[in-house]
């Protein structure tokens, strides 16, 4: 068996050591679908992670893969036929100033804002795939001011740009979690919008001071794996707290 390593769980350290069972399951599933291969550790955490627990955050600078892995792991447990929808949301903050309102209906308002999660989901689902689960509203793109009163069953959910949050959004959003379902909230407290990124933060908090099961994967600036140009800029604002 192999140790894959520790990572935050309500101030323990998550044993993320599998059995040989979960090990060749895991195998079985992916022959139907794909492999993903991590290019750090903290990856190789968060799909670990995603895989074993009903939710789970992930906090981290641009360009560590938290959105690339985040993605493609629904990608593959859609393709195992287990879960009904991909449901994708996110903060409607906008970085910097707004060029205004998007035209046309939800899901073309809302596609520009999804398009980094799209695009990964295209990408391991294949065009074809891709085009079929969105004509067929297995995939859905949910806007935060209608996710009251919903219920997402048998359900993959991708919550990006969490750290632009407020504390009652983050429990509207993770009170939606019903049966066979995960939710990954995905978000840099760094780059946020409002409130410095402090209530993902706080939620986490929260989480850990009730015990309640939710892995929180950090990265850090060293994890960066987009380009040698990113890592730099990334850890010389972090230097000029920017």
């Amino acid at each position: 068996m192999q140790l894959i390593g520790q990572t935050k769980l309500n101030g323990k350290g998550l044993n993320l050591k599998r059995t040989h069972k979960q090990r060749n399951e895991r195998i079985q599933r992916e022959e139907r679908s794909f492999h993903i291969q991590p290019k750090s550790l903290n990856q190789q955490k968060l799909l670990e992670a995603i895989e074993d627990f009903p939710i789970t955050v992930t906090l981290g600078a641009a360009g560590v893969g938290k959105t690339y892995c985040a993605a493609s792991k629904v990608a593959q447990l859609y393709l195992t036929g287990r879960y009904d929808h991909i449901i994708l949301t996110r903060s409607n903050v906008p970085t910097g100033r707004s060029l205004g309102f998007f035209p046309g209906d939800i899901k073309e308002k809302l596609t520009p804002w999804l398009l980094p999660l799209i695009s990964v989901l295209q990408l391991k689902l294949g065009r074809t795939k891709y085009e079929y689960i969105a004509s067929k509203d297995i995939l859905q793109l949910q806007p935060l001011e209608t996710i009251r009163g919903r219920s997402f069953e048998n359900s993959l959910v991708l919550v990006d740009e969490c750290q632009n949050l407020t504390i009652d959004e983050l429990k509207a959003i993770t009170t939606r979690l019903g049966e066979n379902s995960k939710m990954v909230l995905m978000g840099d407290s760094t780059q946020s919008d409002i409130n410095n990124g402090n209530d993902i933060l706080k939620f986490c908090k929260i989480c850990e001071k009730h015990n309640i099961e939710i892995p929180i994967i950090k990265f850090t600036e060293d994890d960066i794996v987009r380009s040698d140009i990113v890592g730099q800029l990334v850890r010389a604002f972090i230097k000029e707290k920017i």
